[in-house]
């Protein structure tokens, strides 16, 4: 079996309270793609970013992550199931689901293991999408600064984080394609919100775990002049890229 790597673990409360949610219409247009909507498959739920939004739409949502902690931290509802489980032994039956449904995950464990998996739970014609975000987007100024961090943090980053650089472009998807409109992420965050997402980053865990130097805490003063009054919130942005196949 594949191994899986858990990257969010150490940060997973940060996660759940600095994490972007996901934009209504995306779900919208992944229930209507599906023929049936009583079983989701949230594959690398973390804190629920996804899970929540699908269980509005779908009669039962299984969502499953690799950490104890961030599935720990999911807000619960009645038709949900959080199971902390790897991507490549999920715990549902052969032919079960409508929709197979990562966000900003796939990256982590797309694979024969994996897909065999999408193949066994999924019931024929179910639906299978993946999506995920790179760099916000907020200012030239504060941009200038994100953009430097990250490169900063190289040698943190995983190498499947390449994937989402690519924009999933390069990443195995072995399915029948479907068409997907464009989709992108905004929200209006104060000055502490964006802090707290950047230390969600996983090579900024990393970074802390490997120096004990917190490399956002490098960078705060400058990005605080770049954003202005830290209590005004700003407009931040993100594109999403979408894959979305059928069996």
């Amino acid at each position: 079996m594949a191994r899986q790597p858990d990257h969010f673990s150490t940060q997973s409360a940060g996660y759940k309270a600095h994490r972007p949610g996901y934009p209504t219409a995306l779900f919208d247009y992944l229930a209507a793609a599906t023929h049936g909507r009583k079983l989701a498959w949230d594959c690398g739920c973390g804190s629920g970013q996804a899970t929540l939004p699908l269980a509005e739409r779908f009669g039962k949502v299984v969502a499953t992550d690799l950490s104890p902690r961030q599935v720990a931290s999911a807000e619960p509802r009645p038709n949900v199931c959080y199971v902390a489980a790897s991507a490549h032994a999920p715990p549902l039956a052969d032919g079960s689901c409508d929709l197979v449904a990562v966000a900003q995950a796939l990256h982590w464990f797309a694979g024969d293991s994996f897909y065999a998996q999408v193949r066994r739970v999924l019931r024929r014609g179910g639906v299978v999408a993946a999506w995920s975000y790179d760099l916000l987007e907020v200012s030239a100024a504060v941009d200038a600064i994100i953009g430097r961090l990250y490169r900063d943090l190289g040698r943190w980053w995983p190498p499947e984080r390449r994937h989402v650089e690519e924009r999933y472009a390069n990443l195995p998807f072995p399915f029948e394609q479907l068409p997907a409109p464009p989709f992108s992420m905004s929200a209006h965050w104060d000055y502490t919100r964006l802090i707290g997402y950047l230390r969600t980053w996983s090579a900024t865990a990393a970074c802390r775990r490997e120096t004990g130097h917190d490399p956002v805490a490098a960078v705060a003063d400058e990005l605080a002049r770049a954003w202005g009054n830290p209590a005004t919130p700003l407009e931040v942005r993100w594109v999403l890229t979408l894959r979305v196949g059928r069996i």
